[in-house]
């Protein structure tokens, strides 16, 4: 007879691990997360073993910038660990990310998580850079939770979304810029250049697989975009029509070709595109609804997922 094993007690240092944990089937087995574990709603209720270590929702962009770059610089902590409630939550297993310091809690709290912990945690590092990776990290947390099954029909609907997408005629194929943030400008890196590239645009600037960094207006210009997408890591689209003012009362900013013909997008970047889960599909669904209006008429995403900005 199989030994019947328990389940992991886990805590999820990472947004995008806790979705693919709930798409699994496996929420009931998080013991912890981040303050910014927001999606699916059940997530809210789990304990926050991670938190800011500034307000950010009081700060703008530039404001935000600084902040990180003046902690980053002094070597002061972005996150900070909660140890009683992670003493508390008891993890076997810890699933953290090594794509940016920024972005999530890194390799620094999962290095002081397993410090105080009596009983050390397995760990799960993730570091994707492309959709492909995505989809392998589905699966390498799917194995250690049990849910490999579950994966496999998860990654199958997630392809069988993007074909859908990849296999429609596009007669031409606009120039995209996606943009990670407004002040200082970044290119959006990683994952979203493939993104813009499936939905049939010609991604600007950046390139798949790359980090996100920062750019000029001067670059931006030379471009010269027939689409531009905001995607400001970790903002919905309310905030970013606030903060994008600034940038739209520029004078060289105004004269681009997309701005001109009221082709700016503002999206939920924080829901499907800035976290590296199974959202991502919604996001490529979003995209080529932006770059080709008519060949997607009938594509369905959710309601308020972007918004088209007029100058």
């Amino acid at each position: 007879m199989a030994q019947i094993t328990s389940a992991k007690r886990i805590a999820s240092f990472l947004p995008s691990a806790t979705e693919i944990l709930y798409e699994l089937g496996a929420g009931d087995q998080i013991v912890g997360v981040t303050h910014e574990c927001d999606y699916p709603e059940e997530a809210k209720s789990k304990p926050r073993v991670i938190r800011s270590s500034f307000d950010h929702t009081k700060m703008n962009s530039k404001e935000i910038d600084n902040q990180i770059s003046n902690l980053m610089q002094s070597g002061s902590d972005i996150y900070l660990l909660d140890e009683q409630v992670l003493k508390n939550s008891s993890p076997d297993l810890i699933i953290g990310q090594g794509i940016c310091d920024v972005c999530s809690p890194a390799t620094k709290e999962i290095s002081k998580a397993i410090s105080i912990l009596n009983k050390k945690p397995e760990v799960v590092i993730l570091d994707p850079h492309n959709l492909e990776d995505i989809l392998s990290d589905i699966l390498k947390i799917a194995k250690k939770v049990g849910k490999e099954e579950q994966a496999q029909n998860l990654i199958s609907s997630i392809q069988k979304r993007i074909e859908h997408v990849k296999t429609k005629s596009m007669t031409s194929r606009p120039k995209v810029l996606c943009i990670e943030w407004l002040d200082p400008l970044f290119t959006a890196g990683h994952w979203v250049p493939q993104m813009v590239e499936i939905s049939g645009g010609i991604n600007g600037i950046s390139a798949t697989g790359e980090r996100s960094r920062r750019m000029k207006l001067e670059e931006v210009i030379k471009f010269e975009p027939d689409i531009i997408v905001l995607m400001p890591c970790g903002f919905d689209i309310n905030l970013i029509r606030k903060e994008y003012s600034k940038l739209a009362s520029d004078l060289q900013w105004k004269l681009m070709t997309a701005v001109q013909n009221n082709r700016v997008f503002a999206v939920d970047s924080n829901s499907y595109f800035s976290k590296p889960g199974p959202r991502t599909v919604t996001g490529i669904e979003i995209l080529a609804k932006i770059i080709h209006p008519e060949t997607f008429v009938d594509l369905k995403v959710p309601d308020d997922s972007y918004v088209q900005i007029n100058s």
